[in-house]
């Protein structure tokens, strides 16, 4: 993820404070605001408490920390009810970290979209495609420098270390599914090039957005390329489903995953989409030579990256490279060295 161009005027702020870990924020009728820590500089996470008469809709539920476990007793104890249902919005550590143990807490069933379900397996067991092996092969083929390459594979499975369990069964969420919570109806709307499947969430009686990872206010999201899909273009499909939230009313509240709920949908989706874009003009600049996604890295974030870092810039600096292939504006080029490189196109 990366910052973003200051927020344009317009896009609204209606909560200044933030829940204290272990506390929740009302910010709707029956819907509450829960934030955690997470051990990376992204140091947060959002998750959402939906209150039913009988008990509570959980969506997304942190990273694996016994920390945050405690956390979820203080939160739970304050509502006196048990949860019913986990919601993941998709399968990355922070959403899908605790799901198994919610669940098993109260025997709730756990929600989510195929794509994610396997995914998630796919990443916790080190399948082919999806491994650190394979992941360290095609940074290396796209030109990360050795010691880097060396860091990333001393860290191992570090998807692992933030899912103690998987879930074993799943109810399936399909787009357009329609679920009832508290006696309003929350569409799914499911978006790509983040995560496989990844369900939002939107409740047009509260003009609520429950956009997961795929609409923040103020860092863009991560779009990478897995080692399985080498060239894969999710840029493409990122920038069409932020498109598609565009057509909710402007003053639906988008609860994120990261930052403060905000509105102005469609400000927000304009400023993502130039965001990006400027980011595949800085990388065509870059490739009158052929370049490698490693030599890009600086041009696409010129800061220090610690090496958890390193594995979504690698995978960003791939995705706008491939982006900007599929629209026939760069080249690929593998050299003798095996490098794959990118060149502006004659």
């Amino acid at each position: 993820m990366s910052t973003t161009p200051q927020a344009q005027p317009g896009i609204e702020y209606p909560f200044p404070d933030r829940p204290a870990p272990g506390t929740t924020l009302c910010i709707a009728p029956g819907v509450h605001w829960v934030r955690m820590a997470l051990p990376f500089a992204l140091d947060h996470i959002n998750l959402w408490v939906l209150e039913e008469d009988d008990g509570l809709v959980v969506v997304d539920t942190g990273y694996g920390l016994d920390e945050t476990k405690a956390a979820w007793e203080g939160v739970l104890a304050g509502f006196g009810k048990p949860v019913t249902r986990v919601i993941v919005t998709h399968c990355h550590p922070d959403h899908l970290g605790l799901a198994q143990w919610l669940a098993e807490r109260d025997g709730a069933p756990v929600l989510m979209t195929q794509g994610e379900y396997l995914a998630a397996h796919a990443l916790w067991n080190q399948l082919p495609g999806f491994c650190t092996p394979d992941m360290v092969a095609q940074f290396r083929t796209h030109g990360l420098d050795e010691a880097r390459l060396e860091a990333l594979s001393r860290r191992g499975n570090a998807y692992r270390k933030g899912i103690p369990a998987l879930p074993g069964r799943y109810q399936r969420l399909y787009d357009g599914d329609l679920i009832q919570i508290g006696g309003d109806d929350w569409r799914v709307m499911v978006g790509y090039g983040h995560a496989p499947e990844h369900a939002a969430l939107y409740c047009a009686a509260q003009n609520l957005l429950i956009s997961g990872d795929m609409l923040l206010p103020r860092i863009s999201t991560n779009v990478s390329v897995f080692a399985a899909t080498p060239e894969d273009d999710p840029l493409a499909r990122f920038l069409y489903s932020i498109s598609t939230f565009k057509q909710l009313p402007a003053v639906t509240l988008v609860l994120p995953s990261h930052g403060s709920p905000f509105r102005s949908i469609g400000i927000r989706v304009d400023e993502l989409h130039a965001h990006h874009a400027a980011r595949c003009a800085e990388l065509l600049a870059a490739c009158e030579v052929p370049r490698s996604a490693g030599d890009l890295l600086a041009t696409l974030f010129p800061r220090a990256l610690d090496t958890h870092q390193v594995m979504f810039a690698m995978g960003e600096a791939i995705a706008h490279l491939n982006h900007l292939e599929h629209k026939r504006e760069v080249c690929r080029v593998v050299g003798s060295d095996g490098v794959v490189r990118f060149v502006k196109s004659n």
